[in-house]
């Protein structure tokens, strides 16, 4: 294993040995993710669950990756963040294997919840280890690559698994990720490069105060969108004093668990915010598009997921193409531009007549996943470059809070549309377009605000 300094980068076979090892750990995490939405309705039948209560199979996931990404970022400053991701993949598979053998919901949940953690060690290091596998000047095709393997991830998922659920049951749907575990976990134990550790001690109360601060705010907010308004705000409040807590605790460290420091970075702070924006947007789409195929179009839901995966192979083809513009153009013109035609792909769905056919939602559908991928790379690139030296666990993570965060935001404001609107399905497809395009202006805005070529 190469050791590698701020800046340096590798070359040539150490540095494809080291990617391919990063995008293992990547796939493995997102695409069981992915696979997982599949097999809700039969996991619901075999354990005797209502449809409403398997959502945890897939809630407690996300919640546990949300409550642990900056803590496991700060702590793989620490421990390496070769390291971390090698510990990540290992949870990851005893994980898998506690799903597998799960009979009962709670045991289903809490072993998603550990997947969570692995999932969230995984993440929460890969945009670093990334910015130490590229140099500076290269940095955009590693980040593109990485968003082409998170889309493909996200495409193959609804495929795999279906073709899992065709010939066997749901638990075979985890013990998939056992061979691709262990050889991400091979290739990680001896390609991934070695780099600049913090001497910084573990704060344990920081840690313990964020992972109670993200968990008791989002159960509040999603108590709320349900309806249970005591309990809602009686969490919310636990939640929101954790958060004071949290702040007064680490005020004054060098390198805090939630590194509000680097959003106090203008160019740091408009990109995250950009790219918590866009997946509160994509989510608006992502969620609610199978319930207008359905309801509005009156597609059958076997032609459902044929008709949403030209967004996943949009996202994935065009973050492969940007990596070579990436590292030339400004972020303010090409995440600009991506979020403008995500928009305009979400606006043209939204005008579609009851009888438009299958090639009219595809190629719109395309459209607007061609434009997501666009965007992300170069904006990722800011937030990292921003980063001062040193810090780019605490970056890598906030980057994948600005993923995570505004897809969970986005779950929840949509599941607040379903509740209130009875025309659900299409309003969504319209807060979809507004927000791809305030996202679109606010990283427009930067080159006003900021001056920056970046």
């Amino acid at each position: 294993m190469a050791m590698v300094q701020h800046g340096e980068g590798l070359y040539g076979w150490e540095r494809a040995k080291a990617m391919l090892a990063v995008a293992l750990a990547v796939l493995l995490s997102v695409l069981d993710y992915a696979v997982a939405n599949v097999a809700l309705p039969s996991i619901a039948h075999d354990l005797n669950i209502a449809s409403s209560q398997s959502i945890w199979v897939i809630n407690a996931y996300q919640l546990a990756s949300l409550s642990m990404l900056l803590p496991l970022a700060s702590l793989g400053a620490r421990i390496g963040f070769a390291r971390m991701c090698r510990v990540g993949i290992a949870i990851f598979l005893v994980a898998s294997v506690l799903c597998a053998l799960s009979h009962s919901l709670l045991e289903l949940a809490l072993a998603r919840a550990l997947q969570g953690v692995g999932g969230a060690s995984i993440m929460s290091v890969a945009i670093a280890l990334i910015r130490f596998i590229y140099p500076k000047e290269a940095l955009g095709k590693g980040l593109a690559l990485n968003g082409l393997i998170i889309g493909t991830g996200v495409a193959l998922g609804p495929t795999v698994g279906s073709l899992v659920m065709s010939v066997a049951d749901w638990p075979w749907i985890f013990w998939i990720n056992v061979p691709l575990g262990l050889f991400a976990l091979g290739m990680a134990s001896f390609a991934l490069p070695v780099t600049p550790r913090s001497e910084k001690a573990v704060d344990l109360a920081a840690i313990c105060l964020t992972v109670a601060a993200f968990t008791f705010t989002v159960i509040g907010v999603d108590d709320l969108v349900h309806g249970g308004l005591f309990s809602a705000l009686a969490l919310s409040g636990i939640g929101m004093a954790c958060w004071l807590a949290l702040l007064r605790h680490q005020r004054g460290s060098s390198e805090p668990v939630v590194p509000v420091d680097l959003l106090g970075v203008p160019s740091f702070l408009i990109a995250f915010i950009v790219g918590m924006t866009g997946f509160v947007a994509s989510n608006f789409f992502i969620i609610a598009m199978p319930f207008t195929l359905e309801t509005v179009f009156q597609r059958p839901v076997t032609v459902t997921g044929f008709l949403i995966t030209p967004w996943a192979v949009g996202v994935a083809s065009m973050s492969f193409l940007i990596g070579r513009w990436a590292d030339r153009i400004p972020a303010a013109q090409l995440s600009s531009l991506g979020l403008a035609i995500t928009g305009c792909g979400f606006a043209l769905l939204w005008m579609l007549p009851n009888d438009a056919s299958n090639f009219d939602i595809i190629w719109r559908t395309w459209l607007a996943g061609s434009g997501f991928g666009m965007f992300q790379p170069p904006n990722n690139r800011v937030m990292m470059l921003a980063a001062p030296r040193g810090r780019e666990g605490s970056a890598s993570g906030l980057v994948s809070v600005a993923r995570l965060g505004g897809q969970t935001l986005g779950a929840l404001l949509v599941a607040s549309v379903f509740r209130f609107s009875t025309h659900a399905s299409t309003l969504c497809l319209l807060c979809a377009m507004i927000i791809a395009w305030l996202g679109a202006g606010l990283s427009l805005g930067r080159t006003l605000r900021l001056g920056s070529k970046r």
